[in-house]
């Protein structure tokens, strides 16, 4: 298994969605690897927005984020630390706003045109970004492996940072996503479940590229 047969492999596009730390990104960066796939999070946009309106401080932070997201280096986006606590905490709350959800989801939506062969992980994809995509995955993972996960990260950068905290973190933001109004985390009905609880990396990527071979009937 590796790359897929050019004739088959000339469009493809797969969502994966989730909620925090379930092991969609992990997920979809190692079959976007895999694959040779652009790969592009939908968290780290909104973390981007928020990093960005907390360090400018803009007036309207619509006509702002309509104005800067029109043009990303991406590279450089992901060089930058997101994952602050911070940031962790405003973007909870910019992602509620449906007019800052609707320039990331066009941002989105014309990355998978621009790149015909992509992976888009976030909460949405599948039922409001791309209901198109050829292949979904909708990731699960209990709170305590999530809070296990999320911590061992978290920890590599700041060690202070408590289990406890990250714990009710996850439950407060998972929750947030599933009841907002705007474009709450579900699962779309064609979407193949992830159990990354009882999962490892390795048979993780398998059950995905199982999946993914299947319905490109390879």
């Amino acid at each position: 298994m590796g790359l897929l047969p050019k004739k088959i492999y000339k469009n493809l596009i797969i969502s994966c969605d989730g909620g925090a730390a379930s092991g969609k990104t992990t997920g979809a960066r190692l079959i976007a690897k895999k694959y040779g796939l652009k790969f592009l999070s939908s968290g780290m946009l909104y973390r981007y927005a928020s990093y960005l309106i907390l360090k400018n401080k803009p007036k309207n932070q619509i006509v702002f984020l309509k104005k800067k997201f029109k043009k990303i280096n991406l590279n450089k986006v992901n060089m930058l630390d997101l994952n602050t606590p911070l940031i962790s905490e405003h973007t909870s709350k910019i992602a509620k706003i449906k007019k800052i959800r609707n320039i990331l989801k066009f941002f989105q939506i014309s990355f998978s045109k621009k790149h015909n062969k992509c992976i888009i992980e976030g909460r949405d994809i599948s039922t409001e970004i791309l209901p198109f995509s050829d292949i979904k995955f909708f990731f699960i993972c209990d709170l305590k492996n999530a809070s296990k996960r999320r911590f061992k990260d978290l920890k590599k950068k700041n060690h202070k940072v408590k289990l406890s905290e990250v714990k009710k973190s996850i439950k407060l933001r998972n929750m947030r996503d599933k009841n907002r109004k705007h474009s709450p985390l579900l699962k779309h009905r064609d979407a193949l479940e992830i159990h990354t609880g009882k999962l490892n990396k390795k048979r993780m990527i398998e059950k995905m590229t199982k999946h993914i071979e299947k319905v490109m009937n390879i």
